[in-house]
C-alpha cells in the first residue's frame, strides 16, 4: 500500500484553519542552508537539488535498487525554517511592519522516509552529484530534526498575509498559558506556489513553545 502524507499524515500536514497544539516527532530531511529573497533565482536553485535527491531515493527501485525496508510513497512537501540576519531583526526592532526579504536566513528541506539511512542519503548525493552536478549538492546535509510540541496553523492565501495567521496562533497561545521556544518558525508548503494562484495558497505553520 502506497504511504501517502496527504492521507496518512493529515495531523500534520493538513491542521485546520484554526491554531492547535500538536507534538511533532523526529524525521529526517534533505536540508540546504541559505540566506536572502526566497523570490530570487538562488532560492529556485536549491528547491531544484532537494527535489533531484528526493526522486533520486523514490526512484532506486526502477534502477533495481531496493534498498531494505523500500516502500512506495508520496514525495513529502517542500518546507523551510525561517529567522532574520542580525540586520534584518534591528531594522524589524525599528519599523515592526518592515520585512526586508534579502535579510531572510532559511533552512528550506524535505522529509525523508523512515527506511532512508545516512549511507543512502550519502550515495544518492554522490550519484545525484555525476548525474547532474550542481555547486549546491556539496552544501546539503541529511539530518534529523523534531519540532516537539508546536503550535501550527494552516494558513490559506498569499505568504504576504502570513502575519495575520502568526497573530492568531499568538493570541492562542496567550490563552493557553504557551510561550514560543524559537523565533524561528516553520513553513510547510501543500501547495505548489508556481502553479497555484496566490489567493489559493495553502501553508502550514508551526512554532514550537512549551
Amino acid at each position: 500500500m502506497k504511504h501517502e502524507w496527504k492521507k496518512q499524515e493529515k495531523s500534520l500536514y493538513l491542521p485546520k484553519n484554526k491554531p492547535e497544539l500538536v507534538t511533532v516527532p523526529s524525521f529526517n530531511f534533505f536540508t540546504i542552508d541559505g540566506k536572502g529573497n526566497p523570490n530570487h533565482e538562488a532560492f529556485a536553485e536549491a528547491i531544484g537539488v532537494l527535489y533531484s535527491l528526493s526522486y533520486g531515493i523514490k526512484m532506486l527501485p526502477k534502477k533495481g535498487i531496493i534498498p531494505s525496508g523500500y516502500y512506495d510513497y508520496s514525495i513529502y512537501p517542500l518546507e523551510g525554517i525561517w529567522d532574520l540576519s542580525d540586520e534584518g531583526k534591528a531594522t524589524q526592532i525599528l519599523d515592526a511592519h518592515s520585512l526586508d526579504k534579502n535579510e531572510l536566513v532559511y533552512k528550506i528541506m524535505i522529509r525523508q522516509p523512515d527506511f532512508v539511512t545516512t549511507e543512502l542519503a550519502m550515495d544518492t548525493i554522490e550519484t545525484v552529484s555525476k548525474k547532474k552536478p550542481h555547486p549546491l549538492l556539496e552544501t546539503v546535509k541529511f539530518e534529523a530534526i523534531e519540532d516537539g510540541l508546536s503550535v501550527q496553523i494552516l494558513h490559506n492565501g498569499p505568504y504576504d498575509n502570513e502575519p495575520e495567521s502568526f497573530e492568531r496562533m499568538s493570541q492562542f497561545c496567550l490563552e493557553n498559558n504557551l510561550e514560543r521556544t524559537k523565533l524561528t518558525h516553520r513553513e510547510i508548503y501543500i501547495s505548489d506556489a508556481r502553479k497555484t494562484a496566490p489567493e489559493k495558497l495553502k501553508t502550514v505553520l508551526r512554532i514550537s513553545v512549551k
